[in-house]
């Protein structure tokens, strides 16, 4: 099996020659959508990426679709997969009994969100015994523990002697960084503070949510360095190809895009014409992160593999260069 590296990064021999990419993905709603996501995860495993994470709908919705396509991705890729976990609707009980099916089932990577009640509902409502995403991280780390206890391993050099070995920890515990903000934060200081806490919980990576602009995310890195923040933070890109998806993302998340993308999307009526409108900005965005030392792409898909390995392969970064010997 490939070593994992703290970032994310794939290493096969000493080749370390692109930085990892890893991708989003949601349960399929029907049957046929589950079948053109097989495909597409073919086709995205094809570039090696890290990691493929899998959402998971809030209080437990879609949570046998989310598993079924992370047993997919386990068993019919090398790919490692990343189950989502969220406070919403969730007991310490449940929570326990989910981690473990999770880690039963092969799946040891996560990544642990404090979630979004239903829409209209009080930001608090339907927490459950989970408030923050830090304590999900450290029972995550908890039930790991519990699961599989101190094992003892001989000491070279002494026969018969033996010592406890050190207790199995999940691959990843990725959470979340906000780079232009949580929609409830005071200010970015407080962001910071709340990822610096993650980190201390036990989590193993940062995955950023929307952004449009690279300052962005590299004020956020360096602000988050300067506050003793040391895990790597992925940049979370989303490659947009028409107005009326790039509409209802600024609804959702309340990050206004660029104003020259929303115009010349709109404007723009032959749909070929707009993915390459999307696909170059994505690409020229993800351009200046790298530049910058982000230490690889996160992107999130929509559930289609073509706009998001167009993006890569704008960067040098698809298939030939994911097929490292």
């Amino acid at each position: 099996m490939a070593a994992t590296g703290a970032a994310g990064t794939r290493e096969t021999g000493d080749c370390t020659d692109r930085p990892p990419i890893s991708f989003e993905l949601f349960p399929p709603r029907s049957d046929a959508a589950a079948i053109a996501l097989g495909r597409t995860i073919d086709r995205l495993a094809e570039v090696d990426p890290a990691f493929i994470s899998v959402t998971f709908g809030a209080g437990g919705s879609q949570r046998g679709r989310s598993l079924t396509v992370l047993r997919y991705i386990l068993e019919h890729t090398s790919v490692e997969p990343m189950a989502h976990l969220t406070c919403v609707g969730s007991s310490h009980a449940e929570a326990n009994r989910l981690v473990r099916e999770f880690l039963d089932a092969g799946i040891t990577s996560f990544l642990a969100l404090r979630g979004d009640p239903p829409e209209g509902d009080d930001p608090d409502a339907g927490l459950g015994d989970l408030g923050t995403a830090a304590e999900l991280v450290q029972l995550i780390h908890r039930v790991q523990e519990e699961r599989e206890p101190f094992g003892e391993s001989g000491v070279p050099g002494a026969p018969g002697a033996r010592r406890i070995g050190a207790r199995p920890r999940p691959e990843r515990v990725a959470v979340a960084a906000f780079p232009t903000g949580h929609p409830r934060s005071r200010g970015l200081a407080q962001d910071v503070d709340t990822l610096l806490a993650k980190e201390v919980a036990g989590a193993t990576l940062a995955i950023t949510q929307l952004f449009w602009h690279a300052d962005d995310y590299l004020g956020f890195v360096e602000r988050a360095r300067t506050a003793g923040v040391t895990i790597p933070i992925l940049p979370g890109l989303m490659p947009v190809t028409n107005p009326a998806r790039l509409a209802r993302l600024t609804e959702l998340t309340g990050v206004e895009p660029p104003a020259d993308l929303a115009i010349d999307l709109e404007i723009e009526p032959d749909g070929e014409a707009r993915a390459r409108i999307g696909e170059e900005y994505a690409a020229n965005l993800a351009g200046e992160v790298l530049r910058g030392g982000a230490p690889g792409l996160h992107l999130y898909t929509y559930n289609r593999h073509e706009t998001v390995l167009s993006v890569l392969d704008r960067l040098g970064l698809g298939v030939r260069a994911g097929r490292r010997t």
